[in-house]
């Protein structure tokens, strides 16, 4: 089994910045790709970012492509999301995810992905 946490979420005014961490442990050899998905109130769960295991390739969803930045530290079991120039609807619960199956290409829904952590909450006030 694979256990992650987030962290770094907090209340930040429209135009800041954070940088949220997810640290796995457990069985972390199994781990390939991961993710950022966010949930805000009365919503679906949205794909935000995803990395593959060697930090190579990446993918962002529209709504945040050149505001966030997605990267990973193998060495450390660690996954980063830097989000820059945020917005009131970037409010949400901040989940990471992993996965344990080698795809060809960023998984961008949640079946794609089989270890959750709790999330961390990301509030932008205008």
């Amino acid at each position: 089994q694979v256990q992650l946490v987030e962290s770094g979420g907090g209340l930040v005014q429209a135009g800041g910045s954070l940088r949220l961490s997810c640290a796995a442990s457990g069985r972390t050899s199994n781990i390939f790709d991961m993710a950022w998905f966010r949930q805000a109130p009365g919503k679906e769960r949205d794909f935000v970012a995803g990395i593959s295991r060697s930090g190579s390739t990446t993918a962002y969803a529209d709504s945040v492509k050149g505001r966030a930045t997605i990267s990973r530290d193998n060495a450390k079991n660690t996954v980063y999301l830097q989000m820059n120039s945020l917005r009131p609807e970037d409010t949400a619960l901040y989940f990471c995810a992993a996965s344990y199956i080698v795809r060809s290409n960023i998984g961008r829904y949640e079946s794609a992905y089989h270890f959750w952590g709790q999330g961390t909450q990301v509030t932008v006030s205008s």
